[in-house]
């Protein structure tokens, strides 16, 4: 037996792995390549871990923190007071109202015949603690673990439904203006010309307009709300993106294989969805990140501002005016 021979594996010659599995899905070695190089990133891949513990978190809010038990067992039956209002008689009372499950004579009531299971705050984000032992806004304590606001509401809770808005807001707009910004670019980079000329100064004239004044002009005539405000920033915010995408399908509509597309008769739309667009969206995904945030700036800004969403909505915004106007109330600055 020869050193070589010797050294040759035992057993049988495994073939070469296939497409890799991601979630049960197939995905080419390039996928994989790009994921191996974002886990290599230790800041953006974990960054990305705290961002989508933080969303899940939050997403369930109303099982979380949430005036209302989860669960009731009474007298042999089940009740979800988290999903179903039910009245006081349900459990022995005199009236056929909501039940306040926070008072202690639905407390007894239930008690006597049952048991309740809470969520871990048992505070929603505009309920307000009439038990306080010093005024509002109140420092940290066992029932209130951030303290409460100037009227008495739970930081924590306010904080857990703020996020989850804000982020969602983000998420909503940043799909919206990706649609619309991708689209409009992908026209004028293909067609090129005098539709890109036009469009072009459209953009010019549209992104001088003072997004703030029209805030301001939408406040004073109508209530803001979460799907006006959100119209009325998409507007805006697809301009960001118009650039980018209309720079990469410039480069990408001269390439080989599209002129190759055009000469057999494919349709323009064919062409730019499955030929010019798969090129042109790896720059666009690296914006992605800095149009949420920038969403989600916006939003905080203009509840800060009082210009955001109604009064006594849950908002990071509202949260930051109200540890500006309470010096005195350290904790809400800290939150």
């Amino acid at each position: 037996m020869t050193a070589d021979t010797a050294q040759m594996p035992k057993g049988p010659v495994h073939p070469r792995p296939g497409p890799d599995h991601i979630l049960g899905m197939s995905i080419s070695r390039l996928t994989r390549r790009r994921l191996d190089n974002f886990r290599a990133n230790r800041r953006g891949y974990w960054s990305w871990w705290v961002f989508m513990a933080l969303f899940l978190l939050t997403l369930p809010a109303e099982f979380i923190a949430n005036e209302n038990p989860l669960l009731i067992s009474y007298d042999g039956s089940y009740y979800f007071p988290v999903l179903v209002t039910y009245p006081e008689t349900t459990f022995g009372g005199d009236f056929e109202t909501e039940a306040e499950y926070r008072d202690e004579f639905i407390q007894d009531l239930v008690n006597a015949k049952g048991w309740m299971l809470w969520p871990p705050v048992r505070y929603s984000y505009r309920t307000i603690n009439y038990d306080l032992e010093e005024p509002a806004p109140s420092s940290p304590t066992n029932e209130n673990w951030l303290g409460t606001d100037d009227q008495g509401r739970d930081v924590v809770a306010r904080l857990i439904y703020g996020f989850r808005i804000s982020l969602l807001f983000g998420l909503t707009l940043t799909l919206f203006s990706s649609i619309v910004g991708v689209a409009a670019g992908a026209v004028q980079g293909y067609f090129g010309g005098w539709v890109d000329l036009i469009f072009q100064r459209i953009i010019e004239i549209w992104a001088g307009l003072p997004t703030l004044f029209l805030l301001i002009i939408l406040a004073s005539i109508v209530e803001p709300t979460f799907w006006r405000l959100l119209a009325l920033l998409l507007l805006f915010s697809w301009l960001s993106l118009v650039g980018v995408v209309r720079a990469e399908v410039l480069r990408a509509r001269n390439l080989e294989f599209v002129r190759a597309a055009r000469a057999l008769g494919v349709g323009e739309l064919q062409i730019i969805r499955r030929h010019v667009l798969p090129n042109a969206m790896v720059s666009t995904f690296t914006f992605l990140p800095f149009i949420l945030t920038g969403s989600v700036t916006a939003l905080t800004s203009l509840d800060f501002l009082g210009l955001g969403l109604p009064p006594g909505s849950p908002s990071l915004g509202e949260l930051l005016n109200q540890g500006k106007q309470n010096l005195q109330a350290p904790w809400l600055a800290f939150t």
